[in-house]
Formats: structure tokens, sequence, C-alpha cells
């Protein structure tokens, strides 16, 4: 991957202009790539590796959504369009942007301690060794940074390595593990306080581990706007982007527009409900707990101006909502080659791809792979901005990956986007 190469997070925003210029002069969608697309994405319905997809590319202003299939296996409702999909982990840089916002102004300082507003995180104690018991533990080297959390250093999250650990029992026992469950605690100080009783994992800012670090954002971002989290997401993304569809639950107006949400069990290789449809579903009423790291439903379009406004430097519809300076930040990578080296992911995950601020960066790509920034779902999702080329992609299914590498759809799907650009570029 990366090693010893210069992070691409602002050099694509400058030395790149010259070619983004030229390409996005040429911008579109060929005819017979779009048919292939369709035909591929088709396929995996087909043969029942999914219900039904929605998939949307948009380049140089124009945009081709498809939609395929159905809501339910057997069921009698049509994918649409504006299907209302349980986006996961695509959450994240939505998060990211919230937090920004709030540097901006003034609330939050991305180099501070978090103890200000998480006292619960306050005076850390470290494990001595991963696996080793819940209670030998040394000081933390230093305080939590509001970055760490933004960069996923903070100590704490998914061990994506075989073995026995103590501490994710513990975690599990307290209800703030990480897994393809949301947080079921009754309220955001309830989630932190039980996080906050147990040691961190690493030394703050010594490795990246998933998912964690973003969720105590959330509960970071609620108290420093002294809001709910979902009436700042609303307030200061959702209403100026036009995200009308777009929260931490459906409301029953819409409930027949979200689909049913699959797992494959690993036993019998058989697919299964992980979440009902309709009335039936968890996302049917509020959570005590939005969670910032994988709690959203949205719809393509609405997801569609989320990365519109980050292509476009943090503008969207002649106004902005973010600065360019924020939006640098959040697409260069800051972890250090030797912060990769201890931060086991999915295979050669590091090879490839950086982490900025809540969001992933891709350093290098082979066909099958999306380019740019963005991130993907672990219920099915997948949304990528490309400044070099101008194309978003987004895709948008409903059964949950069965490991942290990419399913066949997603390869499917971001091969044939690219192979859809009149320029070519597979």
């Amino acid at each position: 991957m990366l090693v010893g190469a210069a992070a691409i997070g602002a050099a694509t925003w400058g030395c790149h202009q010259a070619d983004v210029r030229k390409e996005v002069a040429n911008a579109g969608f060929s005819k017979e790539g779009l048919d292939s697309m369709h035909a591929v994405m088709a396929a995996h319905v087909e043969r029942g590796d999914l219900p039904g997809v929605v998939t949307l590319l948009s380049r140089g202003g124009e945009v081709h959504a498809d939609v395929i299939g159905m809501q339910s296996f057997g069921g009698a409702s049509p994918m649409r369009r504006d299907t209302l999909f349980r986006i996961a982990s695509l959450t994240k840089p939505v998060a990211g942007v919230a937090a920004m916002l709030l540097v901006e102004d003034g609330k939050l300082s991305l180099d501070e301690p978090v103890d200000r507003l998480l006292p619960e995180l306050s005076n850390r104690r470290v494990l001595a060794r991963l696996d080793g018991p819940v209670d030998d533990t040394v000081p933390a080297n230093r305080p939590i940074l509001v970055s760490d959390l933004l960069t996923l250093r903070m100590g704490m999250g998914a061990i994506m390595a075989r073995g026995e650990y103590p501490i994710v029992q513990a975690m599990t026992e307290r209800g703030v593990a990480v897994g393809p469950w949301l947080p079921k605690a009754p309220s955001p100080d309830a989630w932190i306080r039980a996080l906050g009783s147990l040691p961190l994992m690493r030394q703050p800012g010594e490795a990246w581990m998933y998912d964690t670090g973003l969720t105590v954002l959330g509960v970071l971002i609620a108290r420093a706007s002294g809001q709910p989290l979902e009436d700042f997401f609303r307030e200061r993304i959702f209403e100026p982007l036009g995200m009308k569809d777009s929260g931490f639950s459906v409301p029953a107006a819409k409930l027949d527009r979200l689909p049913t949400c699959y797992v494959r069990d690993p036993a019998t290789g058989m697919l299964g409900v992980f979440d009902a449809a309709g009335g039936d579903s968890r996302f049917s009423h509020p959570p005590g707990f939005p969670s910032a790291s994988g709690g959203l439903v949205s719809t393509a379009d609405d997801y569609l101006a989320f990365a519109r406004m980050m292509l476009n430097k943090g503008a969207h519809g002649g106004r902005r909502l973010l600065s360019e300076r924020s939006v640098e930040l959040m697409t260069t990578d800051h972890i250090t080659p030797g912060q990769k080296a201890v931060s086991p992911f999915s295979p050669g995950f590091w090879d490839k791809r950086g982490w900025g601020y809540a969001l992933s960066i891709v350093h290098r790509h082979e066909p099958g792979e999306p380019r740019g920034f963005g991130w993907d779902g672990g219920y099915g999702t997948s949304c990528y901005w490309d400044p070099r080329t101008g194309l978003i992609g987004i895709l948008l299914t409903q059964r949950l990956m069965d490991s942290p590498a990419a399913p066949p759809v997603f390869v499917d799907f971001w091969r044939s986007a690219y192979e859809a650009l009149h320029t070519g570029g597979a």
C-alpha cells in the first residue's frame, strides 16, 4: 500500500485538478456500460444472492439510478428508487462532517482531550495485555483526543484477530461490543457510562481499531452541540442538503419503503431475516441511543446529495456547508505506517487504503475496487466519490456482509461503474 508515499487527501484537490477538469469535461456514461452494469446486478438478484438492489452513478451532473428486484424474498413490494436502506457504516462520514462543523463553530478542537465533554473517559486505564484479564491494567500514556475518535485511534474497538479476549466478553456483557447489532442502551449517557467502566484495549493513538471511536463521537457531538444527535444531523446536514428521508428511524408513513434485511447462516449457507420490514423492524421506532457509527437510514438520492457536497469540497447548491479545509482534513490519511502495521483489518486493506476523519481513502486500486473517498456499510451498502474522474457511485443492498472483504456484488458494481465511464478506466 502506501508505505513511504505521501497521503493523497490534500494532493487530490491540488495536483490532480488538471486531470479532474479534463476527465469531467468528458463527463457521462456509455449506454453499453450502463446496460452491462444492469445485467451484472440483475444476475445477483436472479441467482438469489439478493432480493433486490438499487444502484446510482453520478458524474458531471448526469445521474443514472437503476432499481432491480423486490424489497424481500417472495414479497410483493418492488424495490424503488426511494427505498429506505439501513446504510450502516455509511453513517460514519456523516458523523465526521458533523464533528467538523462543531470544530468550525469553535465548540470542539481536534487536539483537545475528550475529558471536558466525556468525563466518563477521563483518567483511562489500559490493558496490560490485549488478551489479559480486564483488571490487569496500566495507566494511559495520554488522554483520548477528539481526533482519536475520528481516526479510530482511541484505543478501543474490534479485535480483528483470533483468540480469547476477556475484554470482548466484558464489552458484550455491558452492551458496548462491536458487531452487527446496533447498541440497545436506553440513552447515550448510559452507553458511555458502560464503556467508561472498562479499560482501553490499546494506548490512545497507538493503533487503528474499528468502529468504537465513532460511536463515542456521537455522544461527543450531542454534548458539544447541546442537542440530540439526530436533531443536529437534521438541522446542520440533512435539511441544508435536502436529505428529506434520512434519520435514525423510519416514520410510520414511510415504513412501506423499508425492505427486509438478511444475513447468511454460516452453518447452513441459507439467508435468513436479520431485521424485518415495516413495523416489525428495529428501525420502526427511534432508538434510545442513535449510533453515529452505523445507525442511519437513507435513500440513494439523499446520500448522493451528501457525496456531492463532499466531492464539491464542502459546497452544495450554491452554498457552503463545510469549509474546504475541513474536507481536506477529512480526506487526508492520518494513519502512520507504524500504526497500520499493528492494526489488522481485512487482508491487504492497508496495502491500498488509508483512513482520514471518519472515512476511507483509496490510495491504490484494482479492477472491481472503488477509488477516491468513502466507505462501505456492513448491511450491504457502499459509496465513494472520486475527484479524479468526478464519479460518485452508490450501491444499496440489504444483505449483511459475510466478512470485512468486499462481497461479490460490491466487486461487480465497482468494476462495472468504472467500465461505464465514457473515458473507460476499469
